[in-house]
């Protein structure tokens, strides 16, 4: 019996994964789509109702289907769902759900895919799972002795479960301002913004003006530039924040996004809850006591809720372990359109970019599935 090879498996089924599948298929090569949620949107789905995109909804599109028209500047959740199921019925795209992959490995000139159903192997791996898998978060002294409720950015829930509670926040990047951003708008005790750094932080709008439009002007720019830009803006839209306690910013929000693939936040009117007292700026968490926070100023903070923003891991290392093509934190040396340090690897929307998941993942989708059809 001829074993099966296939051309390319496309490892996750969200707007990354589909952008790759359906790239593919206008290159006349046809992907297997294996995703391990039981149905598209999986992670939003899990996520709080009032939860919406960042980035305005112009951006936020896959190549060839656009929003519907109502569907408001940044989309909501459930058109973000809608969204995706919409664009997988048109463009055709046959997704194999409840299929985990545990591991890849390679097999001379072709890939092994070790799934939660079996082996399946391909001359082409593309893996979409996403930069932020994994909820991550640090292993603070005393955290398992804290008398208060710890829990990650990602268990958000609603805005309403945090009413008449004191809650800090710990991290001051997107996730960490998006908790802020929902926080203000119930009727909570004090809320705490634990920074250990400065943010590089944009509003959401300018008047009327969605700031995200501008986005690929500025990731066009030279990088000096584009950090320029982002600090003038900044600079003039909420002036100095190291008045508001915040420590002073070590490197320019371009260069922490691409080098350290550290997002720019969305401010929706936290800073000017900053400004009014409503939040508070505190030193970064240093540990816990079983009634307190303890900073690392040595204040302490008593909270009734702390969220931990610090961000997440890919979960790669397990997936790809022995393949040397991420590092420490799971993340894919290689980025992008280009082999992810063995051929027929290949990485989609694994880092945050200035110009938006979807519509980077749109791109990203166009030069692999070229890649891939010029190497036939």
């Amino acid at each position: 019996m001829t074993e099966t090879i296939e051309e390319v498996i496309v490892i996750g089924a969200g707007a990354a994964g589909l952008a790759a599948a359906d790239a593919l298929t206008r290159h006349g090569i046809k992907a297997s789509v294996l995703e391990k949620e039981a149905h598209i949107a999986e992670p939003w789905r899990q996520r709080h109702e009032r939860l919406a995109l960042n980035t305005h909804r112009d951006m936020s599109y896959l190549p060839g289907v656009p929003y519907p028209k109502g569907v408001p500047a940044f989309p909501p959740k459930a058109a973000v769902i809608a969204y995706l199921e919409r664009y997988t019925e048109e463009r055709g795209i046959a997704v194999e759900f409840n299929t985990e992959v545990e591991r890849v490995t390679r097999e001379d000139d072709r890939w092994a895919v070790h799934t939660s159903k079996g082996i399946r192997r391909a001359r082409h791996i593309i893996i979409a799972t996403g930069h932020d898998k994994v909820p991550w978060m640090p292993d603070w002294p005393g955290a398992a002795k804290y008398e208060g409720r710890l829990i990650h950015a990602a268990q958000f829930g609603s805005p309403k479960d945090y009413e008449g509670k004191s809650v800090l926040v710990a991290g001051a990047g997107n996730s960490g301002f998006d908790a802020l951003n929902y926080l203000i708008g119930a009727k909570t005790g004090m809320i705490y913004l634990a920074a250990r750094a400065g943010p590089s932080i944009l509003p959401k709008r300018i008047g009327k003006i969605a700031v995200q439009r501008f986005s690929r002007i500025t990731d066009a720019l030279p990088i000096p530039i584009g950090n320029f830009m982002v600090a003038l803006v900044q600079r003039l839209l909420f002036g100095d924040l190291r008045k508001l306690g915040f420590a002073p910013v070590k490197k320019g929000a371009i260069s922490r996004l691409k080098e350290d693939h550290v997002a720019i936040s969305a401010d929706d009117g936290a800073i000017a809850a900053i400004k009014a007292g409503r939040i508070k700026v505190v030193a970064s968490v240093a540990g816990f006591e079983p009634q307190h926070v303890v900073l690392a100023d040595g204040a302490k903070v008593k909270a009734d809720v702390v969220i931990a923003a610090t961000g997440y891991r890919t979960g790669l290392d397990t997936m790809l372990d022995g393949l040397d093509v991420v590092d420490s934190k799971g993340k894919p040396k290689v980025s992008g359109a280009e082999p992810g340090g063995q051929p027929g690897l290949w990485f989609i929307s694994m880092q945050p970019g200035i110009v938006g998941h979807f519509y980077a993942a749109g791109q990203e989708a166009k030069a692999i599935a070229a890649r891939i059809a010029g190497s036939r």
